[in-house]
């Protein structure tokens, strides 16, 4: 949303590419992103609030009418300040909310084919994190006809885990609601294996002293990008990556069986935030990627190769 302060909406490449998207024939989904955490959240009536919602006037005609899903929201419990999430986060995405929800019913009228959730919650498998402001958001949501249900960011560190964010998320939607998966993964098991030993074929293979650790081996690979074949042998000689090939299969496989999943989505190419700075203690969020273009050479006419393991079960999930 502070992109529309800079860049007129219409002009925005991200509102271009999916309106473009959406001409082409695909469906799409759009979160509205509200970066709080450097500045506190505007009170409700205040003109820093209404500053907030004659932006979102800009956006939404834009949006509404076009785009199938509108998600309320990003990370709200991250992108804010840890102070703030209580009453004044409530309190501002409510505000924010019953705007789109108005603002849809004059742009777009009783018809309107874009549909809201409200998004997106994070780490609901740890009980520290169901707080009273997170109850009252997901009361909002259920008692709020307008709104369709909840987008939950299942990053987690066991696939375990992914059900107890649904058996605590659930039950506190309507029956007719259903939840978004636009984000997930085993990005918490993967960092703690960035210390670990390379596999002792790999390193006979291609050389390495056997002590290497593995996020030495990746920031190589983001330095000078792998053959295919050198990252495939990286991740399949690794038990802890090897034995996770088909999580999204698996993980797939528990949302539809909830009956309640709407849509989910997962990471599609590497980008250059998750190799900047790299380190041993970095999220390595470029292991999700179903493509790899930034530690994996290129097949020739700039086209991407495939990360491993994904592509078929992506493939088979369409």
């Amino acid at each position: 949303m502070p992109e529309a302060d800079e860049v007129p909406p219409a002009q925005s490449a991200t509102l271009r590419g999916i309106r473009e998207a959406h001409d082409r024939g695909f469906r799409t989904v759009l979160s509205l992103k509200f970066p709080k955490a450097g500045t506190s959240f505007p009170s409700p009536g205040s003109a820093a609030m209404a500053a907030e919602l004659a932006r979102l006037d800009r956006v939404l005609p834009l949006v509404l009418g076009t785009v199938e899903i509108v998600t309320i929201g990003n990370e709200p419990f991250i992108e804010s300040m840890p102070s703030e999430r209580d009453e004044r986060l409530n309190q501002f995405y409510e505000t924010v909310a019953r705007h789109v929800i108005e603002a849809r019913a004059d742009l777009c009228g009783a018809d309107c084919p874009t549909h809201l959730y409200m998004g997106a919650l994070n780490r609901l498998d740890l009980r520290q994190n169901r707080t009273a402001a997170v109850e009252r958001y997901l009361t909002f949501v259920r008692d709020t006809p307008e709104i369709e249900g909840v987008d939950l960011h299942p990053h987690v560190p066991d696939e375990a885990r992914i059900q107890d964010f649904l058996d605590y998320t659930i039950p506190r939607l309507r029956p007719d609601q259903t939840f978004l998966a636009t984000e997930f993964s085993l990005v918490w098991y993967w960092q703690q294996h960035m210390t670990d030993r390379i596999p002792a074929a790999f390193a006979q293979r291609y050389g390495y002293a056997p002590e290497t650790q593995v996020w030495e081996v990746i920031g190589e690979a983001i330095e000078d990008p792998f053959p295919s074949h050198k990252w495939n042998d990286l991740l399949a000689l690794s038990p802890w990556f090897e034995s996770k090939k088909h999580l999204l299969r698996d993980v797939m496989g528990l949302l539809r069986s909830t009956g309640r999943l709407a849509v989910a989505t997962y990471g599609f190419r590497q980008i250059p935030s998750m190799t900047a700075d790299w380190s041993p203690t970095k999220a390595p969020w470029l292991l999700n990627s179903v493509f790899a273009p930034l530690t994996v050479q290129h097949r020739g006419q700039a086209l991407a190769t495939p990360g491993y393991a994904w592509i078929d079960d992506f493939r088979r999930l369409q």
